[in-house]
């Protein structure tokens, strides 16, 4: 069904400093979930830009992850909706792994500092700019898991955590 109104669009009920999760429970917009949110978006964002420059596939199926712990993170655990949804498990984790492994078996990294977004190419830069977006979304994700004792997003916590170890090695094989 094709969205051809604005009142589809613009609900006007941000204007008031709320907005909704994906329950459609009401949440200040400063609450630190929206804050997760839109920094895990900020990064899935940046990634798509790092793919129009790499052509790296595998970017696409992260941002997809990063949908999937999006709608967890909107979401209560326990509600009959998060059952729904998709879960990221351990072998997301390890793909991640397996991924890094493969690039440092081809080219192991120098024992030096690296200059973000300098060493190699442009679609490297905007890798580098990705990873640094990463590292910003694993703390605003640790922060609202402490906040909200959500217990359930531990995986995903992980999955950030080794995404910015992907993006870093990543930075030297684009």
């Amino acid at each position: 069904m094709p969205v051809d109104k604005l009142k589809h669009i613009a609900t006007k009920f941000g204007d008031s400093g709320y907005s909704k999760n994906y329950e459609n429970q009401k949440f200040k917009k400063t609450d630190i979930l929206f804050e997760t949110l839109g920094t895990m978006d900020e990064l899935s964002s940046f990634l798509g830009l790092t793919y129009q420059y790499s052509k790296n596939e595998f970017i696409k199926e992260i941002q997809r992850k990063l949908q999937n712990i999006n709608s967890l993170i909107a979401s209560k655990p326990d509600s009959m909706l998060y059952n729904k949804l998709i879960q990221i498990i351990e072998a997301d984790v390890e793909l991640l792994e397996k991924h890094i492994q493969d690039f440092l078996d081809k080219k192991p990294l120098e024992g030096r500092f690296y200059l973000p977004g300098s060493e190699k190419t442009q679609a490297g830069a905007y890798v580098d700019v990705s990873r640094t977006l990463a590292r910003k979304a694993e703390r605003r994700l640790n922060a609202f898991v402490d906040i909200t004792e959500r217990t359930d997003l531990e995986m995903s916590k992980k999955y950030i955590n080794r995404l910015s170890d992907y993006l870093f090695v990543l930075t030297f094989n684009t």
